[in-house]
């Protein structure tokens, strides 16, 4: 007989994405959450020794963290990384604070640079370490391009689309596109290529008007549903907005950008948002007012970090650009601006904006949901991980009461720090 999987059990504050279990259990068996529920229910289901040895506690147990928009950290940018091992120190400085599902985001590049870099992505990708790519640009607007070289921005090309996607091996999941730069909405254009690849095209770095936006955002979402219905699944995956208000024309009441398209899309459930709520890039107000208008199940938190991530401040590389790191703020090295230029991605981790999220005045449990289960939904892997429920992956991030990590398991592995 084979030797029975031995049983994790751990105790605390279940974060659910409808409820808190106040004094609740989590049992993982192998790689999969064995039980969920309280611990009243847990003895009812044979636990009694387990808990025996486990008291209460008021720690949170949360899903492990999905983020979308991660360009790296502890160092490395998987932009600049040459190698796999390279690209998976910073993959394990996020995952050692509970992020344990990521994309590995590029910035613009050259496509020479874009295919290499997807080509070791895929790697990653491959062994199960990431969830796949996330390609920011090179289809952005000038006007719009944040830390992005303007030298590499281009016009959008449904050919490129197809080698990065080829290079990527199928593990090309998204790709940041401006709605009014020429080639990327439009039959022959970037957008439904990606959604021909699998990939979701994602609004952003755009100066274009809410025509615009609506225009792609109407034409990817029916592409995606079309490619549900082909494919029989149940539902459809929505397309993203990154990094909203971050990189776009700002919101006027007599020339409203992209931003309205992108509320109202949220609204009806066609679009997920992204929000850098990490105390930097948005006010506290603004995640608040988004969280209440669209529903933290429109809401995907993101780090948008780079090498900089659980690093002190100094100089770093973000692709071609040069970032200074001044009291954990990433920026441009512009020495023309004695401020700083633009805002070069972020420097926390995907917990760490949960907290930040929280203080801004949105329910804990909003905000764990709009970190796991949304991002898990948008990447289709929402029957595998996500939430804490019976069946799924044993992803657990086990955080203090003020949301500090103590503890991660990955696939119900330890992860050591």
């Amino acid at each position: 007989m084979p030797e029975k999987t031995s049983m994790v059990v751990l105790r605390g504050r279940v974060v659910l994405p409808e409820a808190m279990i106040d004094d609740g259990v989590v049992a993982v068996r192998g790689d999969r959450l064995a039980f969920v529920g309280s611990a009243a229910q847990a003895r009812d289901a044979g636990l009694d020794a387990q808990l025996g040895q486990v008291p209460p506690s008021y720690d949170y147990l949360l899903p492990g963290l999905v983020d979308l928009h991660n360009h790296g950290g502890g160092g490395v940018g998987f932009p600049d990384a040459t190698s796999a091992d390279e690209a998976l120190r910073a993959v394990l400085e996020h995952r050692t604070h509970g992020t344990t599902t990521m994309l590995a985001s590029l910035v613009t590049a050259d496509p020479e640079t874009l295919t290499a870099r997807a080509a070791m992505l895929a790697d990653l990708a491959d062994a199960g370490e990431i969830a796949g790519i996330h390609a920011e640009g090179p289809f952005l607007s000038h006007e719009r391009r944040g830390a992005h070289n303007p030298a590499d921005l281009r016009e959008g090309d449904a050919a490129l689309v197809r080698d990065l996607a080829k290079a990527a091996r199928g593990h090309l999941a998204t790709m940041t596109v401006a709605p009014e730069v020429p080639g990327v909405a439009g039959p022959g254009g970037a957008a439904p290529a990606l959604i021909e690849a699998g990939a979701i095209p994602s609004l952003g770095h755009t100066d274009g008007t809410t025509e615009a936006a609506e225009t792609l955002i109407s034409q990817v979402t029916a592409g995606l549903r079309l490619a549900a219905e082909v494919a029989g699944t149940l539902g459809h995956r929505e397309m993203t907005a990154t990094h909203l208000f971050n990189a776009m024309r700002p919101l006027h009441h007599r020339a409203p950008g992209p931003i309205a398209a992108c509320f109202a899309a949220a609204a009806r459930g066609d679009l997920v948002v992204e929000l850098v709520a990490d105390g930097v890039h948005l006010d506290p107000a603004t995640v608040r007012t988004v969280f209440g208008t669209v529903g933290a199940g429109q809401v995907a938190l993101v780090t948008d970090a780079m090498a900089a991530a659980g690093m002190p401040d100094g100089s770093y590389d973000l692709g071609p650009m040069s970032v200074t790191v001044r009291d954990g703020v990433a920026r441009l090295a512009d020495p023309a601006d004695p401020d700083g230029g633009a805002i070069a991605g972020g420097t926390a981790h995907l917990v760490d904006v949960v907290r930040r999220t929280v203080s801004a005045g949105v329910p804990l449990l909003d905000a764990v949901r709009s970190a796991s289960a949304v991002p898990a939904r948008v990447l289709g892997l929402d029957r595998e991980l996500g939430t804490l429920a019976r069946g799924l992956r044993a992803d657990v991030l086990v955080a203090d009461e003020e949301l500090r990590p103590r503890r991660v398991l990955r696939r119900g592995v330890e992860v050591r720090r």
